[in-house]
């Protein structure tokens, strides 16, 4: 079945309502992940995609329930206010997250892109505010480095993304201070013992691959359990840019499903 845009109330009455799309097969086990999942647009998508997330949809049909907000369209794609929503949607989902899995189904936040930066943000938010509740997060190329200084970075021309990575931080980050909150750009954050477990991917012609690997290196040397995956160049892994599929695809769903089983242990 298809995944189309809803507006959905979760949690108490008084929570405002969220754009979201459900993907689920409904074939998962009571253990099943229940993941919020956030995707990319560079901070400046006009509208909501009509087409499916390939890496949403992947995720479901590797078993989990995948929620998919609208986190970083126009509505809603200005610090903190996109962070603040996606929080609030995430502490929703948990209070019902025997609703969408079971009685023993980890919560995750996954994110690619712009999604990948909000979704590290949350989950320092939520080792400040609901310490033990997620339990874990994936992270697919985020924009973790609004200063752009990375030696990586300098590829981005060749794949058109150079200008529009630089507006989408700009617009992101209109307040002076998101500059240097860590929710903001987690890259610049100090505190990241105690964060949840990490599932990181890039590649090796990836123009974010050095700031992805920074921080995943960061996050290690706090003492924070972390899964890293780097694909070969040429792997077709900057089409994630582009919501094409490919190849790759399958190198996340393994890596999904690898990291999850850690996370029962």
């Amino acid at each position: 079945m298809k995944a189309e845009w809803q507006e959905m109330r979760i949690g108490p009455a008084a929570t405002e309502p969220a754009f979201v799309r459900i993907y689920d097969g409904g074939a998962h086990a009571r253990t099943a992940p229940v993941v919020l999942y956030l995707g990319g647009g560079a901070f400046q998508r006009a509208e909501r995609p009509e087409t499916e997330t390939p890496v949403a949809r992947r995720l479901a049909e590797c078993g989990a329930f995948v929620m998919e907000a609208d986190c970083t369209g126009a509505s809603s794609n200005i610090f903190p206010e996109a962070l603040e929503r996606t929080f609030g949607l995430l502490a929703s989902l948990n209070a019902c997250r025997k609703t969408f899995g079971g009685t023993k189904s980890p919560l995750l936040i996954a994110g690619e892109e712009a999604g990948g930066n909000i979704a590290a943000g949350v989950a320092l938010k939520a080792r400040d505010q609901m310490p033990g509740e997620l339990r874990g997060q994936i992270l697919l190329s985020p924009m973790l480095d609004p200063l752009m200084v990375s030696g990586s970075i300098r590829r981005a021309d060749e794949i058109g993304m150079l200008r529009r990575w630089s507006d989408g931080w700009s617009r992101y980050l209109r307040a002076a201070c998101g500059l240097f909150h860590p929710y903001a750009a987690p890259c610049q954050c100090t505190r990241l013992a105690r964060v949840a477990p990490a599932l990181v991917m890039t590649a090796d012609d990836d123009p974010l691959r050095d700031e992805t690997l920074g921080y995943a290196d960061r996050l290690a040397a706090a003492g924070v359990a972390v899964r890293r995956q780097v694909l070969p160049a040429g792997s077709g892994w900057t089409g994630l840019y582009r919501n094409e599929e490919g190849p790759w695809l399958d190198a996340v769903a393994d890596a999904f499903s690898s990291f999850v089983d850690t996370l029962k242990h």
